[in-house]
């Protein structure tokens, strides 16, 4: 089943409101034929408003109504378009990445408007599409920002991201921090956490167009907070600030981790929009012996 061309629906809001009932019929949010008539037309929401009763020609009607159609199999929308926005800013995302989520950008916002005025050294784990690092030197252009993922899909498409928005970042494919050598003052990452125990609970769409390798963690989906437990220690700065996104189930878990690998550092937890535990935030003292 799929929705076709039809030359009954003349204006944007005839078609958008059919492909609304069609994304409905087949279990999908109604949202994303607003969402994509937006991004294909390069709109914002007022547009989307103003210019429902206005003529829509065939070949745009022709491109929404495929895109429709992609969404509609299960393929996410931020794929069928090519992009998704974080901070106010489109970034390319492909397969070979995790979308980017609004969790991440609101604890991203609450880190970046904390940080000191000097220039500062900052590490991003598993940086995927690149939005953090990225992000992060638009914000901060003093600092010193490198990135680091073990795919190099994935880091070629942050690269691709960087030139873009032309921030000067370092990308580097690296397994965790085995490629960095340096002391930093700010490390920050969203790795893997999903346990493989909960696929059969998770959405289609992310199953199968999002990439296992960034989604899935072994042991309980605690495998990369155990090894960046042990690692960084011996790469953070003796003042230095670890930022971290996990899953909502696992704070104390993580939490307990981080304290004791930092045993005299302020171990403190962020809740995310909804209420949920969502960010650890890991701050040493160079006063106390931080490690």
């Amino acid at each position: 089943m799929s929705i076709n061309h039809s030359d009954q629906d003349k204006t944007y809001g005839e078609v958008l409101n059919r492909a609304s009932s069609f994304l409905k019929q087949r279990d999908k949010d109604t949202h994303i034929a607003e969402w994509l008539m937006k991004e294909l037309f390069n709109w914002n929401t007022t547009q989307l408003i103003t210019k429902r009763f206005q003529p829509i020609s065939d070949s745009q009607k022709i491109n929404y109504l495929s895109a429709v159609n992609k969404c509609a199999t299960g393929i996410p929308p931020q794929h069928v378009v090519g992009h998704e926005w974080f901070y106010d800013r489109k970034f390319k995302v492909t397969s070979d990445t995790l979308i980017p989520r609004p969790e991440t950008e609101e604890w991203f916002d609450r880190y970046i408007r904390t940080l000191p005025e000097h220039p500062l050294s900052v590490l991003d784990i598993g940086t995927g599409t690149g939005v953090l690092a990225i992000s992060h030197k638009l914000e901060r252009p003093q600092d010193r920002v490198t990135a680091v993922d073990i795919s190099p899909e994935a880091i070629t498409v942050a690269e691709e991201n960087a030139k873009r928005h032309n921030a000067d970042v370092t990308f580097l494919v690296s397994d965790l921090t085995q490629e960095i050598n340096q002391r930093m003052d700010l490390i920050i990452s969203n790795p893997p956490y999903i346990s493989k125990q909960e696929k059969n609970v998770m959405d289609d769409s992310v199953i199968l167009h999002e990439p296992h390798l960034a989604l899935f963690a072994e042991d309980d989906g605690l495998y990369f907070y155990k090894k960046l437990a042990e690692q960084l220690p011996g790469i953070i700065s003796p003042e230095g600030v670890i930022v971290m996104e996990y899953g909502y189930r696992q704070g104390q878990q993580v939490r307990a981790l981080f304290q004791s690998a930092f045993p005299e550092a302020d171990v403190t937890i962020w809740k995310d929009m909804s209420g949920n535990n969502r960010a650890i935030v890991v701050q040493l003292h160079s006063s106390k012996g931080g490690r």
